[in-house]
Order: structure tokens, then sequence, then C-alpha cells
């Protein structure tokens, strides 16, 4: 099932919403996508997901994808976005997840799995 063919459910949980984010990374060939679960140690938010695109084109167009998607079929849009004019770390904080999309190199630099190394990590799809 596409990422996008879950557009018809009512409305999701927090944790759907991470999911159908991650999978619409991975739709625009995002590589190394992880979903953190941070709600155990944040209070402004549920997950984390995390992406890499491979240049700065790539990473603008996984953020621009997941933003019409959620737009169009969820009427969600970023509370707040950052990083879109360099696009080496796009990051977009929809409340209840909040999406970084890294080009590898700076994916690396500030290691944000690392520093969140204790939190559990979602799989990417429910499981059936």
């Amino acid at each position: 099932m596409s990422a996008t063919s879950e557009r018809n459910d009512a409305h999701l949980t927090s944790t759907e919403h991470a999911r159908l984010a991650a999978a619409l990374c991975e739709e625009k060939s995002a590589h190394d996508v992880a979903i953190l679960d941070m709600r155990g140690v944040c209070d402004y938010t549920d997950f984390f997901v995390v992406a890499t695109g491979q240049n700065p084109r790539q990473t603008k167009a996984i953020y621009d994808e997941v933003h019409a998607v959620l737009k169009r079929d969820r009427g969600l849009i970023p509370r707040s976005t950052g990083g879109l004019p360099e696009a080496t770390w796009v990051v977009a904080d929809y409340l209840d997840l909040v999406l970084h999309v890294f080009t590898p190199e700076t994916r690396a630099h500030y290691q944000l799995e690392e520093l969140w190394d204790d939190v559990p990590r979602l799989t990417l799809a429910a499981s059936a």
C-alpha cells in the first residue's frame, strides 16, 4: 500500500502521522529513514522522523512531497519550518511530529540519532 492510499482514513494518531511521513520520505527515495519516539523525553512533540536526501535538491523534494501530501490529504501544515534556502537540513514542525531531512554530510555532522540513542525507534510500517 502506498503512503498516499492511507488518506481516506478519518483521523490518524500521532504514530500513524509519523509512519505516513516516513513512508512519504521513502517514496521520494530518501535513505536511512527513522522514526524516533520522543514521547518519554520531549514535551513539544511525539516523534522525530529523520531522513536523508542525496543532495540539497533531493532533500527539498522529499520535504516538498511530505508537505504537499499532509496539506492536501490531511489539512496539516507545519507550525514552523527551517532550512529551506540551503536545504542541507530541512526541519518542519507538525506539532505531533518533527520532520528532519538532511543531506548525508549534515546528518553525519549533527548525529541526531546518536544524540537521542536512548529513545525507542518505531518500525516504518504498522504490523499487519
